[in-house]
Parts: C-alpha cells; sequence; structure tokens
C-alpha cells in the first residue's frame, strides 16, 4: 500500500477532569472546577474516530498514559499532601491529568518523503511550559517507540532538551502536493504573548528540524502573532491549520503574515493560503470556537474536508463565513462538524485530539490502527470502566485512583497492550 496520511487520536483517559491547569487556554480556565464526563468525553472522541473512518479514511488510536501518575508524585513527594495548600493541591491535579489525549502535542513528525534517510521521523515533544503536560513525554516516547517498531521504516527521537519549548505537531505544519511527495514543513514558533506564555521555541522547532535530516531550502520558521497568544492561541493549531497543497489561516496568525505567504508560494507555488479576515471572524471568535483547530483533510474522493467542532458550526460568525467559503468552490468543498464537546470544555478540539503520520500502514503495529471491531471493543471497555462523572475535589481520592487505573488496565488489555502497563 503507498503511503498514506493516518491521523492517530488520543483515547480520552479515564482521569479526564477539569482542574485548569493550562495557562492561556481559555476554554481550559474558563471551565475549571467544573464536573467532568469521562465516560462521555471518551465515547465522544471515538465517534469522532468512527465518523472520519466513516470517510474512507486510515484511523489510529493512542491509549491513555498511566495516571494517576506515580512517579511525578514520588518526584514531588506529594503521596501525601496537606489539603489546605492550593498549590499542593494543583500540582496533584497535574499528576491525575488526562492532557496526553491531545496528541498533536505527543511529538512532531516528518514522513520518510521529507528526510535524508528516507524513514518516518518522530521527535517526543517535550511540553516543559505546563507543569501537567511535562511529564508525558517519557511515556510517549514508549508508546511511539511500540507503534513504530519497524526501524526500517521510522525514527523515534527523545524529546529536545528541556530549555527549549517544544510542543510538537501543534506548531509544526506541512505543505505539498501530495502527502506521498516531498513537503515544505513550517514550523511556528513564539515570542511573546502578552501576560500568556509563549510556548514553542525557535530553537526547538531548528532542533526538530536537525533531528529530522530535513532539508533547510524546505523548511520555513515562522513567528506565530504575539496577538494571537495573547488572545488565547497557545497554540498555532488554534489559528491555522494546513493540508497538502492548502494552508487555511486567520489573518492575524502570524507576525508577518505577508512575509509568511511569499515564503510559502516561492518554494510551493502550487500553494492555495486561504485567509479568513478579522472583519469577517474576529481573533476572539476563531479562538472561542477553534475553527482552525479543525482537521483538514484529503478524502478519498480528492476532495479537501474541514472536520470542526459543533461549537464552530453554532457561532453565526464563522458558519456564515464556512459558508460563504463553501459557495465561492474554493479548495476545501466540505464542512464537516463533530461533538466533542468535552474535549473543548478542556482547551482541545478536533485537531488536538489527533497526530497525523504519512506512512504505509503495513508497517505500523496493527494493534494501534483502528476499525470498526476495535472501535466496537473500545466503546464496551469505556461503557464498563470509565467513570461516569469526576469533580475536581475527588481528585486524589483512593477509591477514584483505584477506578482509574483499573480501567486503564482493562482497556490495555482488551487491546493486547500490556508493554504499556
Amino acid at each position: 500500500m503507498p503511503i498514506v496520511e493516518i491521523n492517530f487520536d488520543g483515547l480520552v483517559g479515564p482521569s479526564h477532569n477539569y482542574a485548569g491547569l493550562s495557562l492561556g487556554n481559555l476554554a481550559s480556565a474558563s471551565h475549571a472546577g467544573e464536573a467532568s464526563y469521562p465516560r462521555a468525553a471518551a465515547l465522544q472522541g471515538i465517534a469522532k474516530m468512527r465518523h472520519n473512518m466513516g470517510l474512507g479514511l486510515v484511523q489510529g488510536l493512542f491509549a491513555p498514559l498511566p495516571r494517576p501518575n506515580p512517579v511525578l508524585l514520588d518526584a514531588l513527594g506529594l503521596n501525601a499532601i496537606d489539603e489546605g495548600d492550593p498549590a499542593q493541591r494543583r500540582l496533584r491535579a497535574a499528576a491525575w491529568s488526562a492532557s496526553s489525549m491531545w496528541t498533536a502535542n505527543a511529538a512532531t513528525v516528518s514522513p520518510a518523503p521529507d528526510t535524508a534517510d528516507g524513514r518516518c521521523h518522530l521527535t517526543a515533544a517535550n511540553l516543559v511550559t505546563m507543569p501537567h503536560r511535562s511529564q508525558e513525554w517519557p511515556d510517549t516516547v514508549r508508546q511511539l517507540r511500540l507503534a513504530f517498531a519497524d526501524t526500517a521504516h521510522f525514527a523515534v527521537h527523545d524529546a529536545v532538551p528541556a530549555c527549549f519549548g517544544d510542543e510538537g505537531a501543534a506548531n509544526h505544519m506541512r505543505m505539498c502536493v501530495a502527502h506521498d511527495a516531498p513537503g515544505l514543513e513550517l514550523f511556528v514558533y513564539g515570542k511573546t504573548g502578552g501576560a500568556f506564555p509563549a510556548r514553542q521555541h525557535e530553537q526547538a522547532s531548528r532542533a526538530v528540524a536537525r533531528l529530522h535530516g530535513l532539508d533547510p531550502a524546505r523548511c520555513l520558521f515562522i513567528e506565530q502573532s504575539g496577538e494571537a497568544i495573547a488572545a488565547g492561541a497557545f497554540h498555532n493549531d488554534v489559528v491555522a491549520v494546513a493540508n497538502e497543497r492548502v494552508l487555511f489561516t486567520h489573518e492575524q496568525a502570524f507576525a508577518d503574515p505577508e512575509g509568511t505567504y511569499a515564503a510559502i508560494r516561492t518554494k510551493l507555488p502550487q500553494a492555495e493560503i486561504v485567509v479568513v479576515p478579522a472583519s469577517a471572524v474576529s481573533l476572539a471568535d476563531a479562538i472561542q470556537s477553534y475553527l482552525f483547530n479543525a482537521q483538514l483533510l484529503t478524502l478519498p474522493t480528492g476532495e479537501m474536508g474541514l472536520v470542526i467542532p459543533l461549537e464552530a458550526w453554532e457561532m453565526p460568525s464563522v458558519r456564515s463565513w464556512l459558508n460563504g467559503m463553501l459557495a465561492s468552490n474554493g479548495p476545501i468543498r466540505r464542512v464537516l462538524p463533530v461533538d466533542v464537546r468535552q474535549s473543548m470544555a478542556n482547551g482541545g478540539g478536533p485537531a488536538c485530539l489527533r497526530l497525523r503520520v504519512v506512512a504505509d500502514p503495513a508497517t505500523i503495529d496493527p494493534r494501534f490502527l483502528l476499525d470498526e471491531a476495535k472501535a466496537a471493543l473500545v466503546e464496551r471497555v469505556v461503557a464498563a470502566h470509565w467513570p461516569e462523572q469526576i469533580d475536581p475535589a475527588d481528585l486524589g481520592s483512593p477509591a477514584l485512583a483505584e477506578s482509574v487505573i483499573t480501567a486503564r488496565a482493562a482497556l490495555l488489555n482488551a487491546l493486547n497492550l500490556g508493554e504499556l502497563s
């Protein structure tokens, strides 16, 4: 089979909760302290995966990481905490975070047509800006090295040094005439974001490009707009997404938009850049609706579809612009709303939930590839074992911890992934 794009979604873990740990993520902050619904969240995620399989696309699955994380709890001396100390409670909440479900932050991926050795390279993201996410990468690497164990076709790298913040594919885009053709890799970094941190460092992006053996002539390093970061675009994928020859972006996504577009067109003359003006969709509306945190996909028919959250379709300014775009007969021909409300309430839309890997599916461990039977199996495990509801005050409960650990073990057993226990 030729190489194709495979979207690997992270299954929402059984400890999914709204602790509001992510500074600069407005959705996460606005729902902090509310009850979450892990079972519903995971079922919504499976439904999105099924939706994309129904479009004729290849779909992958990553398992949740171990939570509560005993390594972090031990390292911070948090096995017994002072309940009256908010800082300690917040650190404990980090050890329970289900944020690994957003696999757009798992790694940066460069497919074989772009690399010097002709292998697909993946570098795990260190995620050092946020404590609850900085714990992820060692377990993420274990899973990546299992899924992509064929070293004739894949190279999986440890995270770059922690002094350089790297948030993975959420700040990386690839443009090309076709997925199996050599691509132009776009690395987006931040410098300033007002009260909010710029999470992607330029030198982290450059290190990843070197590790992957990319041709410098086919790379662009682009500064994200400080205005976008300050408005809540904590990752580039909140304001821009690319697929093959198309870049779909808000006009305020980049520090130098016209220079960025010109550089893309110089290196990829076939590029089509679809810019949403702020006069039609404000930066605030774009971020609240997660219009750009969408999956821009090439469908088996050859046309492009945009998988958006229901929140985007329900926002009048966004829906009006999308309807106009569809009527214009541009490169994006279909808009496909999906329900991922539980993920959205914690700050992640359809694009956050997936890692794009261009590869031959036959070279990937089949345990990580989804079909209808496996989707049904995962649904049964979730229905039987995932907690129905979690209140942030429940974090630390021995009974809840046992429930969460048992749920993940049941999933790994069902998928024959005991190596990840």
